[in-house]
């Protein structure tokens, strides 16, 4: 998995390198996150608020489409110390400019576990994630996206249930 992870990696970011229609930029985030167990939780399952932070690279394809790649932490999981993990988060959004301040975006997600309460787990997750960006100024903008996980999060050899995670995330960032 994790060959899988770095291959996309490399040519997400070599294919954007190589353009000349390139924005880059930082962004912050607060999160609102919790795992979806199956079967369900039979304890009070809270969510967990956090936050988020990264660097991004936008290539633009033309003046109504673009492709996002963002390098992102991010402390996710449930409000009990027991469910808690952080993650090293790539995300490619392909974005469809609405209108010159309007912007949605979609596309997967790929993650590491950087750090967990305990062995709960699994090392890599895999997520779709969606947002809307509105462009205050030139250079600064509001965003909130929605991930929600494809892949079990928990580690392949607790059988005893699956859990997926799902983040609700509100940003600020500045393009450079």
């Amino acid at each position: 998995m994790k060959k899988y992870l770095f291959a996309a990696l490399f040519v997400s970011l070599s294919t954007v390198v190589i353009s000349q229609d390139l924005r880059y930029g930082v962004r912050g985030a607060l999160n609102i996150s919790n795992l979806d167990f199956e079967p369900d939780a039979e304890f009070d399952n809270q969510h967990r608020n956090g936050f988020a932070f990264g660097g991004f690279v936008e290539y633009e394809f033309s003046e109504k489409r673009s492709l996002l790649v963002e390098l992102q932490w991010s402390a996710e999981g449930g409000k009990d110390e027991t469910i808690r993990a952080d993650y090293i988060h790539l995300p490619i959004l392909l974005r469809f400019n609405l209108s010159d301040r309007f912007v949605l975006g979609v596309g997967p997600k790929i993650s590491l576990k950087t750090w967990a309460a305990n062995d709960l787990f699994s090392t890599a997750a895999f997520s779709g994630v969606a947002g809307a960006e509105y462009m205050i100024t030139d250079e600064l903008f509001i965003d909130a996206r929605l991930s929600y996980g494809i892949t079990n999060v928990i580690d392949q050899d607790i059988k005893l249930f699956e859990a997926r995670n799902h983040v609700i995330q509100f940003g600020f960032g500045m393009k450079l």
